[in-house]
């Protein structure tokens, strides 16, 4: 019987502890803000490098984006370009970098549409 009380406990930790699967699977590498007429880079340095295999933006206001350039550990750097406006609370699609990478650095391009516009640079948890 306290076997059997064991193990059920035991079932139900599991059951409670276990991580929920994400429909994306995406966790935020940086965020920054772009200006109104910014023709310099908007920065999301990080401290740690974090892997991943692709990225995505997301608008959290009305903005034009150009490009993102991003760094990795080893000094090698990639240029995606979106050239696009992206509406209030919209994303980009994922842009993929062939395979996991470790993302040091991250520079937006772009202008926002009012005087700034906050963005948020996604990475992605899995590969596809």
């Amino acid at each position: 019987m306290k076997l059997l009380t064991t193990l059920l406990s035991a079932a139900v930790a599991a059951t409670l502890l276990a991580t929920p699967a994400h429909a994306d699977d995406k966790f935020t590498l940086g965020r920054t803000i772009l200006l109104e007429h910014g023709n310099l880079a908007a920065k999301i340095p990080m401290v740690v490098c974090r892997n991943t295999n692709a990225i995505k933006v997301k608008a959290e206001k009305d903005l034009e984006l150009r490009k993102v350039v991003v760094r990795f550990q080893n000094g090698e750097e990639k240029t995606i370009r979106f050239h696009r406006d992206l509406k209030k609370d919209k994303t980009t699609d994922w842009r993929y970098f062939g395979y996991r990478r470790c993302v040091k650095n991250i520079e937006v391009y772009g202008n926002s549409e009012g005087s700034k516009a906050g963005v948020r640079v996604y990475g992605k948890e899995k590969n596809d």
